[in-house]
């Protein structure tokens, strides 16, 4: 049984998604799916092991970037630095 998500993901990101997935013959939907069944499959000893770190890197064309953990004092820091 299919069930509903929301999910908030960058628009150029989803864009190049959705062309990946077309050109692979199916949906957008589908390949999260498929995606989302490989990192939870288990075995893996932290996330960089997933093999969904490959798939990301070339949909969005960039390094991916884990923030494991995130120190109060760090996200202070960085709000502040966002906002000069």
């Amino acid at each position: 049984m299919d069930a509903k998500v929301t999910l908030s993901i960058n628009e150029d990101v989803i864009e190049k998604a959705k062309m990946y997935a077309e050109s692979k013959g199916i949906s957008l939907s589908r390949l999260t799916e498929i995606l989302l069944r490989k990192a939870t499959a288990g075995g893996y000893k932290n996330i960089e092991d997933i093999p969904v770190a490959d798939w990301v890197y070339t949909v969005s064309e960039g390094a991916t970037e884990y923030i494991t953990e995130r120190k109060r004092k760090n996200l202070k820091e960085e709000y502040f630095n966002s906002k000069k």
